[in-house]
Order: C-alpha cells, then structure tokens, then sequence
C-alpha cells in the first residue's frame, strides 16, 4: 500500500509499504481522510521539534478515519464496512501512570507518526491501517471522514478543558486561533462557558473563531492595546487558554486575568520567561496540558450527536499524491485552517 514517509524536512515521499497481519484483538481500517497537524508540519519544515528529531524514515500522520476492511477473530461489536476514527494513543496500561488513570503519561506510550522514540512509531497516513480495536470508535453516517479525522485535535481541546476545571458561568480568553486554540473554543463553549474572546496575529483564523462560537475576536497585530479594556479591577477573565506558543501572548494576558485565574498552556514554541512576581501576587494558577487519552470517546460522540460542528474549520481536502501542496497550503495561516489529505 502507499505511505507519506518523511526522510528528512521537505524530503516527503510516497512509498509502498507492507500492510501488517491482522492479529485477533486488531481491526484492519481503509484509511479515508487524514489531518495534518502542527506536529505533522514540524516534521517536514524542521525535521523535528525541540530536541525530537527524525533519525530514521517515518510514515506521518496521528488524525485519521476510515472504514474496517477486516476484524480479528477475538474482536466483538465491530464489523467490515463500519466507519471509525482511529484514536492514535496506545497506552501499555500497565505502567504506574496507566494504572492512575493518566494515560497521557504512559511510560511505554506509542503514539502514531512520533519519533519521540526509536525505533520510531509510524503514523497513519498510509492507505490501510492495522490497529488495536480499543482504539477504533465508530462514526455515526452523517459524519463525514474529515470530521472523523479531527476528532483527535478536538480531543486535545477537550483534555485542556477538563485541566481548565468547571467552566460553567466563567469568562474566557483564548490566545492563537490555529485548529488547537479554535478547538478549545468550541471545548469551552461545551463546557458552559458564558464570554468567550479570541485574540490572534492573522484575520483568517479571527474569523473562523467568531464563525465557531467566539463572543469577540480581537487581531492583536492591529490592536496591541485591546487587552487593556479587560484589566480593569485586577481582570476579567477566569481562565486563560494560551494556545500560541508565544510567551508575549501568554505575558500580555495577565493583566486581564483575574486573581486566582487559571492559565491553561497549549502550545509550545520554546522555553519562556515568567514575571513570577505577577504570578505569586495575583495567585495564578499555571497548568500543562499534554495530549490526552479519555477524551478521544468524548470527541466522537459528541460529533455523533451533533453537539459540535467542526466544519467551519475544514479549509481543503487534498489527495495524498498532492502531500506537498498539502503541506504548503496548511502552513499558510492567512489561507487555511485545517488541511486534509484523501486517501481514497
């Protein structure tokens, strides 16, 4: 079958790859439609992020759905011709950190498309795929496959929610409107949040959060000030979602969060500097936010039940043969939100 293996960044290729034997706890899937994601774009502009880096060929890709092509012989509730999105966490569930019910920590995680180990784990952007059916969740049929295939960054959305803690009656800012910070729009908004602002650098992505749900949008390349309107009587916000990476983002917030605020960060972009000072006098709370694991069956059904609309997020669908154009397009923050490749 056909891979998008990356060698080295921009060395991109399609490749034949063996298509694995169905073991009986596994589930062969026709892969359909895949997300590129942020990691996915590390992978082919760097070659890696932070000190991960690609040290052998390996097949991209974490955000798929598609249609079971076989089903092993000791797998119930599953059958040929059902549509499923596939959850790229593999947890041992053994190590200390499963057992706590923290899967995202696992010691022995194998996650799709990652070279955080080596070997590396191949990824999903391959036209068939051999999975554990633990990690399969079926989609109900007025779902398409690439709302199937963004399940997995709506459930990185979720999990810094439920690290967020109840947000029900609370006021929200979320800084950088790329797919993350869009999804954790949308995650708030399920979660019960009452204001939601959005701030972003570009317009494209300004616009989409207002399509998705956001009370405002503010472009703070044009308004470096906006924030100001939000610090009076020590801040208004109860919880920020930093989803930019820019530690100028995530400093600029502070003045309009309020005491005991909760600072959830979601994206990475190198190492910062705090002003603890502000931190320790305001008695801000900062929490991490790593992937996720639970929340994968959350995302599917709540695009089940049409609790959510990712639509307005998908900017094109690419064929795979087109990986390049793919990529390039998906880069472009001034073009596209997400970009997703067809493997039909």
């Amino acid at each position: 079958m056909d891979a998008l293996v990356i060698h080295a960044p921009g060395d991109l290729r399609v490749e034949t790859v063996d298509t694995p034997d169905v073991q009986p706890h596994q589930l062969q899937v026709r892969v359909r439609c895949g997300g590129i994601c942020g990691s996915d774009l590390h992978y082919y502009q760097h070659g890696g992020f932070g000190t991960v880096r690609i040290q052998q060929p390996m097949v991209l890709g974490h955000e798929v759905a598609g249609s079971i092509e076989t089903v092993g012989g000791a797998v119930q509730g599953f059958a040929p011709g059902e549509r499923v999105a596939i959850s790229p966490s593999r947890p041992c569930g053994q190590c200390r950190y499963c057992q706590l019910g923290q899967h995202n920590h696992c010691l022995d995680m194998r996650y799709y498309g990652s070279a955080m180990r080596m070997p590396h784990v191949q990824g999903a952007f391959r036209q068939r795929i051999v999975c554990d059916a633990s990690q399969a969740y079926k989609l109900a049929d007025h779902v398409s496959d690439a709302e199937g295939a963004m399940a997995e960054p709506l459930s990185v959305a979720l999990h810094a929610v439920n690290r967020a803690g109840p947000l029900l009656g609370k006021s929200v800012l979320v800084t950088g409107c790329g797919p993350i910070g869009a999804m954790a729009v949308i995650a708030a908004r399920r979660a019960g949040a009452t204001r939601i602002v959005a701030t972003d650098m570009a317009v494209q992505p300004l616009r989409t959060a207002l399509k998705i749900g956001a009370d405002q949008a503010i472009n703070i390349k044009d308004e470096p000030d906006a924030l100001a309107a939000f610090s009076a009587d020590k801040g208004q916000f109860d919880v920020l979602f930093e989803a930019s990476g820019n530690a100028r983002a995530l400093v600029g917030a502070f003045d309009a969060l309020r005491p005991r605020g909760i600072i959830v960060q979601m994206g990475l972009g190198g190492e910062m500097s705090l002003p603890i000072n502000t931190i320790v006098a305001k008695e801000f709370e900062l929490r991490g936010t790593f992937r996720f694991h639970a929340e994968f069956a959350t995302a599917v059904q709540l695009l089940n039940q049409r609790l959510v609309d990712l639509k307005p997020l998908i900017s094109a669908t690419l064929p795979y043969r087109d990986a390049g154009k793919a990529f390039a397009l998906a880069a472009d923050r001034s073009q596209a939100m997400k970009v997703l490749l067809s493997f039909e």
